[in-house]
């Protein structure tokens, strides 16, 4: 009954309210009392009527607005934008890279858009190692065969720093501006059992130190242009950079000299690149850049072009063609160690050679749904001034090169497991006296597959014995080039090939620890070279089985201390047995490295 007599008095006091004037809203505020309800009325604007607007004052957007009186006390006006943290009590530290740091480009320098950005690298390797080698006659040791597997340990600390001035808002476009030096200072020191091993000179004795300094970066990026309003960009860059003409770096990876125009499209659905680089010679034993030295006469020329999400979306397609023109048969090169790369006199004719070749390839990265799939095809066709084999010396250009080159890396994920496989197939070269060279070799080969450095047959440069300074395969390196060394040695067509089969897994054991294993099974394509070159039968094209694991210790999670110890056995197959005949049949390697980022 209470309520009945309360909802009428309700209604007869809203009845009681006058109305509202022209123009104006009726707005009742309803308030609980000790007797009842009290309604309050507040005239507001009604809605779709114009009010009365004045002007204000203009604004200078450069100044410090003064303090109001109805701030707190503490507040204090702050100059710029990058310094508000300091205001909430986060200060910079140098030693700090991943807090607030000017060092590392959170805030400018100078001016209100010019930053540095200051790393430094420090990477550390001790490596035993065991390979067949050369028994020297000027040792004066009695050795039981020609060849006889040698141990070997080497020692490298490398520091690497860096530092790039930078104009421009960074965080949300490229920069106009960037300059960076990036020099290298290496100590290395490297131990054999033998003279000649490591110098030519057998005074020299069995153990080698050296050390040197190189320049791995110097370059000036600007940003020519914005394309759309979501910063698709043309930028140029000119001087010592990097460069990687594929995924996995099978061609061309390395820190050459060049000139790069690169950029992207169609808000980076499409990036692409054309270059120019002439190759710098490397320090021997360092593997750093000689600027010292006076260039080599040879140049790459490249494009290619990255598109998203062909032909799935998560996958990115890249086509790209690269010319390699080499004019090196006018002078010889010794390296440092007195040893000849160019021309490689212990390989066929060894006589000076030049030639030019052009790469048109297809590489791919991505997934397919689960699936993951790096895939690399390579044709390579030009002409070669002397072929090696060859008995016609009239004819400058009577050696054509048609080779071809292809891997693939397909993987599938199982929570904090993937297991992966690896195919690669390079051609080799079947008839060698004739003129027409078949073996595939790269540029400046990197290759991170398969195992990459943990792997025995890429970490190693495995000696040709009988060719002296020819190398089987390059340090660091895949293929089986037949050539002196990939820093200063010239590209060889005439060469084996190499097919390689194998499968591995890596476990994120915990977030800090990765353990990673390979088992690679390797043959060469084809054997007429090694048979030519070794006046050697062979009676089969199998190089053995190269197993590897490696297990990776990041203690903080993230890059900036990693600890990696890894060791590696090859396994000799019968044709390794006959070409090197030692007693052993297993060659090791061990690797321990430290690396540690600022």
């Amino acid at each position: 009954m209470r309520r009945v007599l309360l909802i009428s008095l309700l209604f007869a006091t809203v009845a009681a309210v006058p109305p509202a004037e022209a123009g104006k809203e009726q707005i009742l505020e309803f308030k609980p009392t000790g007797e009842g309800i009290l309604l309050a009325q507040e005239d507001r604007r009604r809605p779709g009527s114009v009010p009365q607007i004045e002007d204000l004052p203009p604004i200078d957007p450069n100044a410090v607005p003064p303090p109001l009186p109805n701030l707190p006390h503490e507040t204090v006006p702050l100059p710029d934008r990058w310094r508000i943290v300091e205001a909430l009590g986060v200060n910079s530290r140098w030693w700090d890279p991943y807090n607030q740091n000017t060092l590392k480009g959170d805030r400018p320098i100078f001016g209100e858009d010019w930053f540095i950005n200051i790393a430094a690298i420090s990477d550390t390797i001790y490596e035993p190692r065991g390979f067949p080698t050369p028994a020297s006659p000027q040792t004066g040791r009695e050795v039981g065969a020609f060849t006889r597997s040698v141990s070997q340990n080497v020692f490298a600390t490398t520091l690497i720093p860096s530092i790039s001035l930078i104009k421009g808002n960074t965080a949300f476009k490229p920069p106009d501006w960037e300059f960076r030096l990036t020099p290298a200072f290496q100590y290395n020191r490297a131990a054999a059992p033998d003279e000649r091993v490591l110098e030519i000179n057998p005074r020299e004795g069995r153990v080698r130190h050296d050390s040197y300094f190189g320049i791995q970066e110097a370059f000036v990026d600007y940003h020519i242009r914005n394309v759309s309003d979501r910063y698709d960009f043309d930028s140029i860059r000119v001087g010592i950079q990097p460069i990687q003409s594929d995924f996995r770096g099978f061609l061309f990876q390395d820190l050459q000299f060049g000139v790069r125009l690169f950029g992207n499209r169609d808000n980076n659905v499409f990036q692409y690149n054309l270059g120019w680089f002439r190759r710098i010679e490397k320090d021997t034993n360092s593997g750093l850049n000689d600027v010292s030295q006076r260039p080599r006469d040879d140049d790459t020329f490249l494009a290619n072009l990255y598109w998203q999400d062909l032909p799935v979306p998560g996958f990115t397609s890249q086509f790209t063609a690269v010319w390699n023109r080499n004019r090196e048969d006018k002078r010889t090169h010794f390296n440092r160690n007195d040893f000849l790369e160019r021309p490689a006199r212990s390989f066929g004719k060894g006589t000076p050679r030049y030639y030019d070749v052009v790469y048109l390839g297809y590489n791919g990265d991505g997934h397919f749904g689960r699936f993951n799939l790096t895939t690399s095809a390579y044709l390579a066709l030009g002409r070669n001034s002397d072929n090696q084999f060859g008995d016609d010396t009239t004819r400058p250009d009577r050696s054509r090169i048609t080779a071809f080159f292809y891997a693939a890396e397909p993987s599938i994920d199982f929570d904090w497991i993937r297991v992966r496989g690896s195919f690669l197939y390079a051609s080799g070269d079947n008839k060698p006296h004739d003129n027409k060279e078949t073996g595939f070799d790269a540029i400046f080969e990197n290759p991170q597959f398969a195992g990459a450095d943990t792997s025995y047959w890429m970490r190693q440069a495995v000696p040709f014995i009988g060719g002296g300074g020819t190398v089987l395969t390059g340090r660091n390196g895949l293929l089986n080039s037949l050539r002196t060394s990939k820093e200063e040695g010239q590209s060889n067509f005439n060469n084996p090939g190499l097919v390689l089969i194998g499968g591995g897994a890596d476990l994120d054991i915990t977030p800090e620890v990765r353990l990673t294993g390979n088992l690679n099974y390797l043959r060469f394509a084809e054997r007429e070279v090694i048979e030519v070159v070794r006046n050697q039968e062979l009676r089969s094209n199998e190089i053995g089985w190269d197993l590897s694991l490696s297990l990776i210790y990041r203690p903080t999670f993230i890059q900036n201390i990693v600890f990696r110890l890894s060791g590696a056995v090859l396994f000799g197959g019968d044709a390794f047995r006959e070409l090197f005949a030692t007693n052993e049949r297993e060659f090791y390697s061990v690797l321990a490295n430290l690396t540690l980022t600022y």
